[in-house]
């Protein structure tokens, strides 16, 4: 996200009442300004930039704030609440644990500990053999990073060195911020590791990727290899992608992520999968990798893991995640038996109570529906990207330039409507609603983001 703010002077807008909609007052609430204002004296800025909404609850698709006002909300705050907000199945596991009482337990075990592992295991792929619980995605990237380059020493690989790509993110914190591609968002750190690379992304809009995805990789990994003068054999030891690129919800062509696959099984080479966003459901299956037909070797997991507390997930053999010696990777929060109840009850509502399936049938529709719009208004939008229940819009002129500040205008028309979508800086726009939603609301949001469009695009001429 960039550094724009939303303007924060109530305006008056139309009142609406639907099913799932009611706009009853201005916007931003005037009574709604004391709480940014605090917020602003406070907090440190870098946790500021999103639409002027103060959530005071959100129950599966709709986030309501304390003075009437509710939306349709097209975020699950950020790819977050998969099985719907405020999900009582998963509120009941609290309770249950609240009411014992226990909170924490470090690592000394707990049976809810040992419950969700097993639970875990038993309903992921058959690669997946053990798992390591953390508190948010940015440390499972971590210790992914550290899993890869263990691995690689215990094969005697030469140099720890580590294949990212192109526009990924993987995280905040320093290993993550290096596998990730923005030089800009890296400028901090004052240095950067020699050995970890990036490649080209398949962007749709690079024919050459497109046209032979599988050519494009293996030509890239051989300029790769011949200008940082690194020897696979030797000198790599995984592969990290994020399995959509984040901020526009591009996959990889199907051919390109195989050729990936290929090359590192070729050179004892780990393949890992950032499934931050893509993870649980989101997508149309369980695990976003799944659409392209290959076995990864680990899995970075959290944001829906448990729609709505902070867990994070490494999946991996056991070969792997016993790398590391007993005791020496942990973390105080890890593990502990409320996030452990909270992801048990998120992944058996997602696996019995059809909420995947659901996210593959209605992105169907969410799909049609949105390249529809993408065609209507195809001088401004680029490309419509995306499965499932997640999907962008890539908002670029006739000459490719990217229209940043239509996305800007399109996320506030949104908000002033009742809808909230991703607002991500650039010029994309992303959309993901909770996989509860029902077809009815979700044509209905979609209604609304057209209509921002509209408006966004006359107010420019």
């Amino acid at each position: 996200m960039s550094g724009f703010k939303f303007n924060m002077e109530p305006k008056d807008v139309p009142k609406i009442d639907t099913k799932y909609r009611k706009i009853v007052t201005k916007l931003p609430v005037p009574k709604s300004i004391e709480i940014f204002q605090k917020l602003d004296k406070y907090e440190s800025v870098s946790m500021h930039g999103q639409l002027p909404v103060v959530w005071d609850k959100a129950v599966g698709f709709q986030v309501y704030d304390k003075w009437g006002n509710v939306w349709i909300d097209f975020t699950s705050t950020i790819f977050v609440a998969n099985a719907g907000h405020s999900n009582k199945k998963i509120i009941d596991s609290i309770r249950n644990l609240i009411n014992k009482p226990l909170l924490n337990t470090y690592t000394y075990a707990s049976e809810e500990r040992a419950e969700y592992l097993m639970y875990l295991i038993e309903n992921t792929p058959k690669q997946f053999e053990k798992a390591y619980l953390v508190s948010a995605g940015t440390e499972a990237i971590e210790a992914c990073l550290k899993l890869i380059r263990m691995y690689g020493n215990k094969k005697g690989k030469k140099k720890p060195g580590i294949i990212a790509f192109e526009g990924n993110w993987h995280g905040r914190t320093l290993g993550a911020q290096m596998m990730s591609y923005n030089p800009v968002q890296k400028e901090w750190i004052g240095y950067l590791d020699p050995n970890i690379y990036h490649l080209p992304f398949p962007y749709p809009w690079r024919k050459e990727a497109i046209e032979n995805p599988s050519y494009y990789f293996n030509l890239n990994m051989e300029k790769l290899l011949l200008e940082k003068k690194i020897n696979p054999e030797t000198d790599i030891c995984g592969f990290i992608l994020e399995t959509f690129q984040g901020w526009g919800a591009i996959f990889y062509p199907e051919q390109f992520v195989k050729s990936i696959v290929e090359f590192a099984k070729r050179f004892d080479i780990l393949v890992t999968f950032d499934e931050m966003q893509a993870g649980f459901g989101r997508t149309g299956k369980l695990f976003g990798y799944m659409h392209y037909d290959v076995e990864p070797d680990m899995l970075a997991l959290g944001k829906g893991a448990s729609s709505g507390f902070p867990l994070a997930i490494v999946l991996g053999r056991s070969e792997l995640m016993d790398l590391p010696e007993i005791g020496s990777m942990s973390s105080t929060h890890s593990a502990n038996p409320l996030v452990c109840a909270a992801g048990k009850a998120n992944l058996e509502v997602l696996l019995n109570d059809g909420l995947i399936k659901n996210s593959k049938e209605l992105g169907v529709i969410f799909h049609k529906e949105l390249k529809r719009i993408k065609n209507k208004y195809s001088d401004y939008i680029a490309y419509e990207t995306g499965r499932g229940l997640v999907a962008a819009l890539i908002f670029m002129d006739k000459f490719g330039n990217p229209l940043s500040s239509l996305c800007n205008r399109i996320c506030e028309n949104a908000m002033q409507k009742g809808l909230l979508v991703v607002h991500t800086g650039r010029e994309s726009i992303k959309l993901a609603p909770p996989l509860v939603i029902n077809k009815e609301a979700m044509l209905e949001g979609l209604e609304v983001l057209e209509s921002s469009i509209y408006e966004a695009i006359e107010g420019c001429n």
